[in-house]
């Protein structure tokens, strides 16, 4: 302690040692020191020097800091001040703060390359970055947080090389993804700024963070901040966010599949007071914004922007973000970002766009949006960035879209232009920018017009109806000769702005009307001062700033001469190509087209669909257009120089394509619509089979029924059989009459309720005998429906003459059925005639079921025929279907014959019972007579119903005699 004093600045009588010796006997203490006492105060001391003598502590006392780190791993207190000490070495972010801002930049470049080199000499060894991961899974605050900022101050100084490091490293992301989870919120933040170095640019750890939780844990930190309303923690957030999501396909789909797209949508609620934004709210939601648009950039696989732009109409997003667009008071940045977003939410989605179409401002009377946007558009007093955003969100709106482009140029015919002037509509507001002073609306508005036609020719050739009254007195003129006046013209018109650009805006749009249009072409060339104005343009020696326009001039002449149609004689292709030759040049005419390409806004345009221009000096190109230059350039080139002969080749083989196309279409609509019919008819295959297995349940259910009456009827004759016996047996006179009694009572019964059924079976006999009439004449009809068939039908002899032979065993199979049905109906009727038997209800039953079992017969039988008409053009699904139709009737007709064998038993039976009952009533009649004998009284209504008297007194006798012998 006394020689820390010393070193410190105690009083001392010698001279005062240099800051490098000092650090130098510190650096030895803590090297030779056995006391962890001694070694932690010299530590100490060197982190209170390392701000001050960064370089010399660097040099000398890093090597015993990382020894420090290795060795006293028990002590937390020594280990945070190598830490920290370490920290102020590497971390260039003290020196930033501490300089003035009259220092040199060169200073600053000085203290970063020491950061830098100091990060290099700690990372040269591995097992220091492990050993840091290590630290910082400890718990102990003096631990955690000073290994936390030590890491991140690696990762700024050397990001790839420590990143790698991490990620052969075991565990090496997974323990740093812990930091999120501390309680402790200054190592929860530090934490996130950690892990912003860590995914800068490294898509494998992205993809690592991402599946260890961190779209969860980073969401719920936002939503316990806030939301929009928080700090800057939720910055830091958004910008991890940014960095895992951002040209990272993988988590995108992540996120999106793990429903987090909903969770965003209350970061854009907002209220009616809008008034008094924070700085720190507006940075949050800026950067909100600009994580939606991260999922929805166009530069994504088509397929995963899509799913996230449903995702985000489903759950609400693009409506809430719709609610900001057209809400008062909001910032005019955050409001030109959401229109932005807005712009790439819908892009290409046709769900999305109708809706945006349907949106409407909350004025009176209410308007569209895209009318209140247009309004801002070409109004000059709008700053420029917001112009530059509602013209992208046009762009996006009619991307893909042709119902809104034909929404919006509906709204410049003649038909649908409001005639009381109450209401501007969006096309109004596009002819107003295109034909006012300002040459930034000019060119906004001819972009726009542009995307309105944008590969659609049907809308090209309905644009040249628009006809426009351009002052009092005079008549009206079509848009085409208003652009073309415009564009000759120019320098003869005050604009406010750069005047080429107004020209370019208007050659643009006439460039991509004409493309792909023959009729818009001739139009074009009907009038004859633009074919001399083009020409003159592209043959004049311009200035720098002109040349752009010569080649879009050469560019609209090129695409006059390729799309020509040659319906003008004096403006036929080989006259425009004589006329290029002579006052041009060829290869002058070539050499100005490509001033187009070669032109530096042209190669910014083309990088990305939205129009980001640092002043409106430099809005020259858009990025559709710089896709029809790159289409068109090549292809108007050869046709310079090619003659009428390889023209009239070309013509040919054109017209040869186009044939071949419309076969190919025509097959293609006739292979559509017999996968259609194919279809429909395995659809019917499937519901026929259906019903075939439904009637075949129902036959098994009825032959079960057949079954137990079957089993009803034995088991009554076994009773019959009984009772007979036992009246035979029997020796008491009297109790044998009280029992025969009792079972005539039973039989009388049970003979009324078979009477009640017979009468029921005898209605629904009737029912079907009606069913089998309708049977008959639909199958009559039906035949003459098979020979109307076989006789349409032409090709495939051998085909129709299967058909035939099938179609004439189904009719012989249909005969038959129907012979068999009248004979059962024959024997029904003969049935009937006995139906004073008890028994001949469970006949009439049978005879009833084997009726509405043929007519089911038929009723399939006509389906089946029905079945083979509709099939007959499929000629092996016909074939399987006619095998299916025979098995089965082939099985019912099985069915059938068994079931005329159970009738003919089942009468038989009857026959025999019908004697046994015969022989019953003799014997009660004579039971009757011996009563009577034996002086019992029998009554009238006995007798009658026992039989003839007469017989009976005559058996009695002839009793009584064998009885008094």
């Amino acid at each position: 302690m006394n020689f820390l004093r010393g070193v410190m600045g105690g009083p001392s009588a010698g001279p005062q040692p240099s800051g490098a010796d000092t650090i130098q006997k510190l650096c030895d203490r803590v090297a030779s020191s056995t006391l962890l006492d001694d070694r932690r105060d010299a530590v100490r001391a060197l982190k209170s020097l390392s701000k001050k003598y960064r370089l010399e502590v660097g040099i000398q006392a890093m090597e015993h800091l990382i020894h420090v780190l290795q060795t006293d791993r028990s002590d937390s207190e020594i280990i945070g001040y190598a830490l920290d000490t370490l920290y102020n070495v590497i971390s260039n972010d003290l020196e930033e703060e501490e300089q003035d801002d009259s220092e040199e930049e060169n200073s600053a470049k000085q203290v970063d390359d020491l950061g830098s080199q100091f990060t290099e000499i700690f990372i040269k060894q591995q097992e220091n970055v492990t050993l840091l991961l290590t630290l910082v899974e400890e718990f102990d605050f003096h631990v955690r947080w000073p290994g936390v900022k030590l890491l991140t101050s690696l990762l700024k100084q050397q990001g790839p090389q420590v990143q790698q490091i991490i990620l052969v490293s075991p565990m090496g992301v997974s323990r740093l993804m812990d930091l999120l989870a501390d309680s402790r919120e200054v190592i929860r933040n530090d934490g996130v700024l950690l892990l912003q170095q860590l995914t800068k640019s490294n898509a494998a750890i992205q993809k690592i963070v991402a599946f260890e939780n961190a779209f969860e844990r980073l969401l719920d930190i936002i939503t316990e901040e806030g939301n929009s309303d928080g700090g800057i923690v939720v910055e830091d957030c958004l910008l991890l966010l940014q960095n895992l999501l951002k040209n990272n396909n993988s988590n995108q789909n992540f996120f999106k599949e793990g429903s987090y797209i909903q969770r965003m949508k209350p970061w854009f609620e907002v209220g009616d007071d809008n008034c008094g934004w924070s700085a720190q709210k507006v940075t949050n939601l800026h950067l909100m914004l600009q994580l939606v648009r991260v999922l929805v950039s166009p530069t994504n696989p088509p397929g995963a922007t899509s799913s996230c732009q449903k995702a985000m109409f489903h759950c609400g997003l693009l409506q809430q973000l719709c609610t900001i667009l057209m809400a008062t008071g909001v910032p005019a940045d955050i409001l030109t970002e959401t229109i932005n977003t807005v712009s790439e939410v819908i892009r290409g989605c046709q769900t999305n766009q109708d809706y945006f179409a349907s949106v409407n401002a909350p004025s009176n009377p209410p308007r569209p949006a895209i009318v209140v946007l247009l309004m801002s558009m070409v109004n000059e007093r709008q700053p420029f960035v917001l112009r530059c955003a509602v013209l992208y969100c046009f762009q996006c709106f009619l991307y893909k879209n042709q119902k809104g482009q034909g929404e919006i140029v509906s709204t410049l015919l003649p038909s649908t232009i409001d005639a009381t002037g109450n209401s501007v509509s969006a096309g109004q507001l596009l002819c107003g920018g295109l034909f006012s002073t300002d040459s930034l609306s000019n060119w906004c508005a001819a972009v726009a017009l542009a995307h309105a036609l944008q590969e659609n020719a049907t809308l090209k050739e309905q644009l040249l109806r628009v006809q426009l009254a351009t002052s009092i007195g005079n008549p009206p003129v079509s848009l085409l000769q208003q652009c073309t006046n415009i564009l000759s013209q120019g320098d003869k018109i005050d604009r406010r702005g750069s005047k080429v650009q107004t020209r370019v805006g208007l050659l643009m749009l006439l460039c991509t009307w004409l493309s792909n249009c023959s009729i818009a072409v001739t139009h074009f060339l009907h009038n004859p001062a633009n074919v001399p104005f083009l020409t003159g343009q592209i043959a004049e020696n311009l200035g720098e700033e002109e040349q752009l326009v010569q080649g879009l001039c050469a560019l609209l002449l090129g695409i006059s001469i390729y799309y020509n149609d040659n319906s003008l004689e004096n403006y036929r292709k080989e006259k425009l190509k004589q006329l290029i030759e002579k006052r041009i040049g060829r290869e002058n005419f070539i050499e100005k087209l490509g001033f187009i390409s070669k032109h530096e806004l042209y190669s910014r345009a083309a990088q990305k669909p939205q129009p980001s221009f640092s002043s409106p000096d430099h809005m020259m190109f858009d990025h559709e257009f710089t896709k029809l230059v790159k289409e068109l350039e090549g292809v108007i080139s050869k046709a310079i120089y090619k003659s009428s002969e390889e023209d009239k080749k070309e013509e040919e083989v054109k017209k040869t394509l186009e044939q071949h196309d419309n076969i190919v279409t025509h097959y293609k609509k006739v292979i559509r619509e017999q996968d259609q019919e194919l279809e429909e008819l395995k659809q019917r295959i499937s519901t026929l089979t259906s019903q075939n297995e439904q009637l075949q349940a129902t036959v098994t259910q009825q032959v079960s029924q057949i079954q137990q009456h079957k089993d009803q009827y034995n088991l009554l004759k076994v009773q019959l059989g009984k009772d007979s016996q036992h009246h035979n047996s029997h020796g008491d006179t009297l109790q044998m009459n009280g029992i025969q009694t009792e079972e005539v009572s039973k039989l009388k019964e049970e003979l009324e309720e078979w009477k009640n059924k017979h009468e029921l079976l005898q209605g629904q006999l009737k029912e079907k005998d009606s069913v089998i009439e309708k049977l008959n004449s639909s199958q009559l009809e039906m035949g003459a429906t098979e020979q109307s068939l076989q006789t349409s039908r032409f090709g495939g002899l051998e085909h129709s003459n299967e058909l035939q032979k099938e179609l004439e065993m189904l009719r012989s199979q249909i005969q038959l059925q129907s012979a068999e049905i009248s004979k059962l109906q024959m024997e029904n009727q003969k049935l009937q005639n006995t139906a004073a038997d008890p028994m001949l209800g469970d006949s009439g039953a049978t005879g009833a079921t084997s009726s509405e079992l043929e007519a089911r017969l038929e009723q399939e039988i006509k389906e089946l025929k029905s079945q083979v008409k509709a099939l007959s053009e499929e000629k092996e699904s016909l074939k399987q279907q006619l095998d299916s139709s025979t098995s089965t009737v082939a099985i019912l007709q099985d069915k059938n014959s068994r079931l005329e064998r159970e009738v003919a038993e089942s009468k038989k039976e009857q026959d025999d019972l019908l004697v046994l009952l015969a022989d019953q009533d003799q014997k009660i009649a004579a039971q009757k007579m011996k009563l009577k004998d034996f002086g019992v009284a029998v009554e009238d209504e006995d007798d009658t119903e026992s039989g003839d008297q007469g017989d009976e007194d005559e058996d009695g006798d002839e009793e009584e005699q064998d009885e008094n012998a």
